[in-house]
């Protein structure tokens, strides 16, 4: 099975496969080489989750604003 790319997962599934990135890399049990990749892979879980955490909270505040003409614009980072 591929893997998927971070951003193509749903935030539970981010969060729940960098738990387990944790978890495994929190026992020690792992080369220093598949533990870059596995930290590689969290931080790219990290920022996806984050910038779905984002969108969510731009939707939030556009629904609480009680605009009903406010469009919700995707989320850019700060380069």
């Amino acid at each position: 099975m591929a893997v998927k790319k971070p951003e193509n997962l749903s935030f539970e599934q981010a969060m729940d496969e960098l738990a387990t990135i944790v978890t495994e890399m929190e026992q020690g049990d792992m080369s220093l080489d598949h533990a870059l990749k596995q930290f590689e892979r969290g931080i790219g879980l990290a920022n996806a989750s984050a910038s779905k955490l984002k969108q969510a909270e731009q939707k939030v505040a556009i629904l609480m604003s009680n605009d009903p003409n406010a469009d919700v614009t995707p989320f850019q980072e700060a380069e």
